[in-house]
């Protein structure tokens, strides 16, 4: 018997519900909340797939999840890659790609990380040349951590006044400063296993109880084109559990926030036809994962689609 464990924290409808959609499948498959105390080297892991929806809180977790996929366990996502990643990494790659993005700046922060003096600052040309970062970015703009979620630290600014307002709010906080997207339509994806997508109208200017219920639906070109740069986003950074929003103006989505490996999944949140597809196409996937056997990480996967040749376009141009 194939074994799947849920690795989650505050989490409480989606997390039963999967493991409950899971074994009542008879696919010689089962599932259950994972259960760990100190971990060595010697580990033993009795779990096939671990999904995890915790360890960007716990490092704890992160650091066992290591050990557990060095061991073969298949991991969602894997966190090797889930550690080195950041979203300003995240933009670039996409523009080198020909994926367009917002114009990105990445701003080192206004104090100093625990643990460092001006001394460790020595390389860092300061004060920097604020109006050319401006005049490539442009206002309005959002100012938001390079590495973060749950819109902490996400500051809309108009101008300059509020940029440095904003600043000195970021406190020690590596930023992005990025250009914002008058949208007129806004999507949300659910991408998993780098194959399954879920488009949803999207409006993040609505209270958050409403923000599912959009005015707007896609075209059938548009839902082709967000399928498949949802898959080409995932498959380039190796998620597999993800999800992927896109500003749309004057017809072109802009990526705008796609690195999210613990999207939010419960149930009053998203809303019941979105629960219902992640509940079902999650509980597909993971069991697939769990037939085809442990298996060590490889390379990292948006390095196989680079090539010398490869054009670098600007940010935001098509």
């Amino acid at each position: 018997m194939k074994k799947i464990g849920l690795l989650f924290g505050m989490e409480q409808t989606f997390p039963p519900a999967l493991v409950e959609a899971i074994n009542s499948r008879d696919e010689g498959v089962s599932a259950e909340f994972v259960k760990i105390g100190a971990v060595t080297l010697a580990e033993l892991f009795e779990y096939d797939v671990i999904l995890d929806r915790i360890s960007q809180d716990v490092p704890y977790y992160r650091s066992m999840l290591k050990l557990a996929a060095l061991n073969g366990v298949r991991v969602v996502n894997n966190p090797f890659w889930w550690s080195a990643d950041d979203k300003f990494f995240n933009y670039a790659i996409a523009a080198k790609l020909g994926i367009p993005v917002p114009r990105t700046a990445l701003i080192p922060s206004k104090n100093h990380p625990p643990d460092t003096s001006s001394e460790s600052f020595r390389n860092l040309v300061y004060p920097l040349n604020w109006q050319e970062i401006f005049d490539y970015v442009g206002f309005p703009a959002y100012f938001k951590p390079h590495d973060g979620g749950g819109w902490k630290h996400v500051y809309k600014v108009n101008n300059v006044d509020e940029f440095f307002d904003a600043y000195s709010a970021a406190a020690d906080h590596v930023m992005t400063l990025q250009e914002s997207i008058e949208f007129t339509e806004y999507y949300r994806c659910y991408c998993i296993g780098r194959k399954y997508v879920h488009i949803m109208p999207y409006e993040p200017r609505n209270p958050h109880h409403l923000r599912y219920k959009a005015d707007f639906a896609p075209t059938p070109e548009m839902l082709a084109l967000l399928n498949d740069l949802c898959i080409k986003i995932c498959t380039m950074l190796g998620y597999d559990f993800n999800t992927i929003e896109f500003a749309v103006r004057d017809g072109i989505p802009y990526a705008i926030d796609y690195m999210n490996p613990a999207p939010d999944a419960d149930r009053h949140s998203i809303q019941e036809e979105n629960f219902a597809w992640i509940l079902t196409t999650s509980a597909t996937y993971l069991i697939d994962l769990a037939k085809q056997g442990r298996q060590v990480p490889t390379e990292y996967s948006w390095s196989k689609l680079m090539t010398p040749e490869q054009p670098s376009l600007p940010a935001g141009k098509k």
